[in-house]
Formats: structure tokens, C-alpha cells, sequence
């Protein structure tokens, strides 16, 4: 016997013994193959057959729905949630006061100063279109007015961000006041 020979016959009985071990004991059963069980003295159990055919069933109805879009829950517990992005914060159950303490900054338009020796109040055009009066230190939805400049027709906002990518958790926000005929179009 050369070589070449025994380490076919070597190679052919690794093969054999990995698929004898690989093999179920017994064989699997097919839906409706109908040959007879191999020891008919083994007691079956049709109540733990029952349990998970209902168990497969209800995994099954779950998977369905939450395919079809109707149900699914995440509980991230006292992690953040990883389904969302952290560029876009969404304010989850966030109910904003009524009237300019629920506004952003975004949402007024500084349309007057107003200078008076108790201090100056700016006057603000709402996104509900009513005018509102403010003063340094008061706040309005995650912002406050940290200073008023007569001078230059600005206000400052100190806004806060939640992002995780700022080292400072708030930015500065300035917003002047329009002159009329910019407002107008320049006719």
C-alpha cells in the first residue's frame, strides 16, 4: 500500500467518524410522515407538546405584529435609547407652558427695545403673533436673556443644548432687530 492510498483511506474515515458524530440519535420527524414510532412504549407528553406549539404560536402573532408595525416596545431602563439618534433630540413628554415661556428661540422675533431707567425690556413678536415684553434673567422655553443692547438693537439668549458633542452644555444666541425697510422689501 503506497502512500497515497492510506491517506485516502485515512481522510475517508475522518469524514466517516465526523458524520456519525454530527448525526442526530434519531431521525427528525416530517410533517405528515406517518411511519410508525420506532419504540411504542415511550410515553409521550401532549401537554408539554400542547405548552409549546401555543408558546411557538405566540411568538409567532408577536412577530406578525411587530412587522406590521403594531407593537413594539423598548424599555432602556436608566440607559439611553439606542434608537435614537443622538444628533436629533427628540424632547420625549415635554409639555411647553402656554404664552412666550413656552416659545424657543427660534420661534420669536425681537421686534423693539424699550429703554427705561428701571432697566431696559425688549419687545417680542410670538409665534402665536402677541407681543410680549421681556427682561434680562427672564426665561423662556430652555433659554434665558442674559443681556439687552440698546446701541446695537440686539439681544442675547444664553440656550440650552443637550448635545453630547458641545463641551459646554449651552450656546449664546444673539438676535437683532430688523430695520423697517428691510422688513418691508426695500420699496
Amino acid at each position: 500500500m503506497n502512500r497515497r492510498t492510506l491517506a485516502w483511506f485515512v481522510a475517508t474515515a475522518v469524514l466517516t467518524l465526523v458524520a456519525a458524530a454530527t448525526a442526530p440519535a434519531f431521525p427528525l420527524m416530517v410533517q405528515g410522515d406517518t411511519s410508525p414510532d420506532p419504540d411504542p412504549t415511550r410515553k409521550t407528553d401532549t401537554t408539554g407538546d400542547e405548552a409549546s406549539k401555543e408558546t411557538v404560536e405566540a411568538i409567532l402573532r408577536q412577530q406578525e405584529q411587530m412587522l406590521r408595525g403594531q407593537r413594539f416596545t423598548y424599555d432602556p431602563g436608566d440607559r439611553r435609547d439606542p434608537f435614537l439618534s443622538l444628533y436629533d433630540k427628540v424632547d420625549q413628554g415635554d409639555t411647553r407652558p402656554p404664552g412666550i415661556e413656552g416659545m424657543s428661540v427660534d420661534e420669536v422675533d425681537l421686534t423693539g427695545i424699550v429703554e427705561e431707567g428701571g432697566g431696559n425690556l425688549a419687545y417680542f413678536t410670538g409665534s402665536d403673533n402677541k407681543g410680549y415684553f421681556l427682561r434680562v434673567g427672564q426665561r423662556i422655553y430652555k433659554a434665558t436673556m442674559i443681556a439687552i443692547d440698546p446701541k446695537a438693537g440686539s439681544v442675547t439668549f444664553r440656550q440650552q443644548i443637550d448635545d453630547p458633542r458641545q463641551i459646554k452644555p449651552y450656546r449664546d444666541v444673539v438676535r437683532k432687530l430688523v430695520p423697517l425697510d428691510e422688513e418691508i422689501g426695500n420699496d
